[in-house]
């Protein structure tokens, strides 16, 4: 499912303009971004639970000449769904 029919589904279960979804789509993901840059967690009930973790620094390879090159560490995005969530996938 792409953006754009996210925005049309929740316009069309919402009964507004998909505007206003897209405007309201938005505001949700700034929030997040927003909320994972300084580092805290958004948890949504039934949904999951986003966070920042934190990657160590390591080797590895360049694929296209084999020497060995340090991979720094990172803050990197993550995302743990809720039991609800898993359980209504399987």
């Amino acid at each position: 499912m792409t953006k754009a029919e996210l925005v049309a589904q929740m316009a069309k279960a919402a009964g507004s303009s998909k505007s206003s979804a897209e405007k309201a789509m938005n505001a949700f993901v700034g929030s997040v971004f927003e909320s994972l840059r300084k580092g805290k967690r958004v948890t949504i009930s039934g949904f999951g639970t986003f966070c920042v973790g934190k990657r160590a620094a390591r080797n590895g390879r360049n694929p296209r000449t084999g020497k060995e090159i340090a991979i720094p560490s990172a803050k990197v995005p993550r995302f743990k769904p809720a039991r609800s969530l898993k359980t209504h996938v399987k």
